[in-house]
């Protein structure tokens, strides 16, 4: 009962005002734009996500966390995104679309903690494990740890996504939606730090996989 009281509580809560509203707003103009179309790798990848999870997925553009937003749009997303940008002016629309600053160069505790708190509130964290924008004829860049180590310490499934943009105004956006990946129940709630760079490239090696997907199924 108590956690039914937290969840409802949250769910209307003053912090998602802003948040909501432009979403509900945007939602006709995005998907008329858009026309997106979303695969799913399994049966199990079609499943609504529940709970707390980290969706890690490429990225191509500026434009990909509201790609992100569509893919998975029966969730509000909790952006990663680099401390430079709440060093801005335009750091209270950052704020109020939900994105959790971190040192991109620094990667601390502090930074891990707010990260892993909102995880296990219930909460979707989206992330590009790819650091920044990686745009090279399509091939993706080296995924970083730090995805790792967010979903074994918050305990929650990592959901990898690959978004196909559009190459012209005429095509439709592709999301390719992957199964959840438990880390901790494949590697334990600690696995060595000599097996968190191989797990990354796990990763990398299914968001492959995922976009070979997105190129075949061509329309």
């Amino acid at each position: 009962m108590e956690q039914k009281r937290t969840n409802r509580a949250k769910l209307f809560s003053p912090r998602y005002l802003v948040y909501d509203f432009v979403k509900a707003t945007a939602s006709l103009p995005g998907l008329i734009w858009m026309r997106p179309r979303w695969i799913y790798e399994t049966e199990a990848a079609k499943k609504r996500i529940r709970g707390g999870a980290l969706l890690i997925a490429n990225h191509y553009g500026f434009f990909d966390p509201v790609y992100l937003m569509f893919a998975v749009w029966y969730r509000r997303h909790h952006f990663i995104c680099g401390q430079e940008f709440f060093e801005s002016k335009f750091r209270w629309l950052f704020k109020q679309f939900l994105c959790i600053p971190v040192d991109r160069k620094n990667f601390n505790f502090g930074s891990l903690r707010e990260i892993t708190d909102e995880l296990k509130s219930g909460s979707l964290v989206s992330i590009f494990p790819e650091g920044h924008i990686h745009d090279d004829g399509g091939n993706l860049g080296a995924f970083k740890s730090g995805p790792v180590l967010i979903a074994l310490q918050g305990k929650v499934p990592i959901v990898p996504v690959y978004v196909r943009p559009k190459a012209h105004f005429w095509n439709r956006v592709t999301f390719v939606i992957g199964e959840p990946i438990d880390l901790v129940k494949r590697y334990g709630k600690r696995p060595p730090m000599s097996e968190i760079d191989a797990i990354a490239e796990e990763l990398h090696r299914k968001e492959e996989a995922l976009k070979q997907i997105a190129y075949q199924k061509r329309r």
